[in-house]
């Protein structure tokens, strides 16, 4: 829904019967020919329009792990992919031998252990038959201990190579769509490298916009709602289109924006056929579920002058003004606050040759918008 504006209706002020005599129009008595509508009563579902920017769920930089040349990209530019999906291939060479080396390590670890263990064995069997000293028996323990902290090192080394030759194997850790690959086969790729692509995810998207918290209170209000994060939220493209998906609010921010007075909300919106796309500025539109009765008029019916906004109707023939408080649009119509009942005969065609009590022949007619 959109706050309306004047300009629309200040060219009538200009030619209305304000400032132009009837009988300079029409011969004296004679009825000036005019197109009316009917002031319709409506049932509005109330709701506010706020800008609104998309952003992924989840969204991913992929970044190298290791230094090494790389060997292949794996994947399409703008492809959508699953988690798991192969992007990027470094080469092994170095890093699978890192892992041998490693495993050798641990090896000779695990056999210098199974020695230190037999020699701590024998050194307490030496002493308790009285052939050896507590100094042996002391010196062949800690050398078992060390010998097992030797293990443990040999194996924290081989699950760090292992690590390491994972990484030059890059996968995505998300389902998303992919952007652009920053680096080609054949360069070396570092983790000072930057990011080599972005991944986003698609469905279901956020849709973030700032509101004041008074706003959102009235509208849950409204919508006879116990919060505002139960809201139903639609949007509109740049172009004015509607999206084929509704939402939910998920999040409102905990604290308000100092120098803008509103608070940041976010609502959640299925995107199935990826129409969204992170970081689209969009149009916002906050609903509520409780619709309200209001009188709505064509847009072109209205009038402006120092006083204010007024109407002509038709009442026994003739022209008369109603003062009335517009609020916003609906489509082609305007709601009109106060100053109407709904059925009144508001003129639409023909204001240049009318003012208050001349006489009118009123036509019926079909504004644009309506069925």
């Amino acid at each position: 829904m959109r706050i309306w504006t004047l300009a629309a209706v200040s060219a009538a002020v200009v030619a209305c019967g304000l400032g132009i005599p009837a009988n300079a129009q029409q011969a004296s008595g004679e009825a000036v020919p005019v197109g009316v509508v009917k002031a319709e009563l409506r049932s509005i579902n109330p709701s506010a329009d706020y800008v609104g920017r998309v952003d992924a769920i989840n969204k991913v930089e992929v970044r190298a792990r290791v230094k090494g040349f790389l060997d292949e990209v794996l994947f399409t530019e703008g492809d959508t992919i699953k988690a798991g999906t192969p992007l990027y291939q470094i080469e092994q060479g170095l890093f699978q031998a890192d892992v041998e080396s490693a495993q050798g390590a641990l090896d000779k670890a695990k056999a210098s252990l199974t020695l230190a263990n037999l020699q701590r064995q024998r050194a307490e069997d030496l002493l308790s038959r009285a052939s050896g000293t507590v100094v042996a028996r002391d010196q062949a323990i800690a050398e078992e201990l060390s010998a097992k902290g030797a293990v443990l090192s040999a194996e924290a080394n081989l699950s760090t190579a292992k690590i390491n030759l994972g990484y030059t194997r890059i996968t995505s850790p998300i389902d998303g769509k992919i952007g652009k690959t920053a680096i080609t086969k054949g360069n070396v790729v570092a983790p000072d490298s930057g990011v080599l692509t972005t991944i986003v995810s698609q469905d279901p998207m956020y849709v973030s916009f700032p509101i004041s918290q008074r706003a959102l209170t009235e509208a849950a209000e409204k919508g006879g709602k116990r919060s505002a994060d139960e809201l139903t939220v639609t949007l509109k493209f740049s172009d004015g289109s509607s999206y084929d998906q509704s939402g939910k609010m998920n999040f409102i921010d905990v604290s308000v924006n100092r120098s803008t007075d509103t608070v940041l909300a976010r609502a959640t919106i299925p995107n199935p056929k990826g129409a969204l796309i992170d970081g689209q500025f969009v149009r916002v539109t906050l609903q509520t579920t409780a619709p309200e009765e209001k009188v709505l008029v064509p847009q072109s019916a209205l009038i402006a002058d120092q006083q204010g906004t007024y109407v002509f109707v038709v009442e026994d023939g003739k022209a008369a003004v109603r003062r009335v408080v517009p609020n916003a649009s609906v489509g082609a119509d305007i709601i009109i606050e106060s100053g109407l009942k709904g059925g009144e005969l508001v003129i639409v065609e023909g204001l240049q040759g009318v003012r208050a009590g001349t006489a009118v022949r009123a036509t019926p007619v079909q504004p644009v918008g309506r069925s």
